[in-house]
């Protein structure tokens, strides 16, 4: 069984290390525990990795986050995975840093990399994890947060979550997006979460 892993972010020196980048981080980390390496290809760098028998095609777009969709669809079709069995990893400003949820399918949310991938699959029925960069910035500065570097305080809650993403990743392939869930949706919760400073409650819009 073969499943399409999409980390979303954008490409660039000047991306690196960004909020906005954490489903890069996500499949880099995938990678590395997988000891796969990442080679451009088509649309996207693309590696391939394997747990128990089953293939993960694991991409992170070089379309910039508002054609990712060309993406996905142009990696779906090549590799002939359907619908049920792509991972979308997207940061979410609406989780405090850290926390990641699992959804089998959802709205947008105002994420210009969801709002490209929903256009063009027709379809909003698709897994991700979204993982959790917070929103403590003053209203009017939600992009130049997004787009922001990680303090060293956030440094020191992402590197754990980011393991956990991982697993969540693996669970998915291995046992399906719902028993994923009830085990790991009410983690990531803990003391060494940062909650938002400020209630902002903005969508992600860059």
């Amino acid at each position: 069984m073969k499943y399409l892993i999409i980390g979303l972010g954008n490409i660039g020196d000047e991306y690196s290390d960004t909020r906005h980048n954490i489903g890069f981080v996500v499949a880099d980390a995938l990678a590395l525990e997988g000891k796969a390496v990442f080679k451009a290809d088509r649309h996207a760098a693309m590696t391939r990795l394997s747990v128990k028998g089953r293939t993960m095609v694991v991409i992170k777009p070089s379309t910039f986050m508002n054609l990712s969709g060309k993406a996905v669809r142009y990696w779906m079709q090549k590799e002939d995975i359907t619908l049920e069995n792509i991972l979308v990893i997207v940061d979410d400003l609406a989780l405090p840093l850290g926390v990641t949820r699992m959804r089998k399918k959802g709205s947008d949310g105002g994420h210009n990399g969801l709002i490209s991938i929903i256009e063009y699959l027709q379809s909003s029925e698709f897994t991700r994890i979204r993982f959790g960069i917070g929103n403590d910035f003053s209203k009017g500065y939600q992009v130049d947060y997004v787009l922001g570097r990680w303090t060293t305080e956030e440094t020191k809650v992402l590197l754990p979550r980011v393991k956990e993403a991982v697993d969540m990743i693996k669970s998915f392939v291995l046992t399906g997006p719902d028993r994923t869930m009830n085990l790991f949706n009410k983690r990531g919760e803990g003391k060494d979460s940062i909650p938002p400073a400020n209630g902002a409650k903005d969508k992600n819009e860059t």
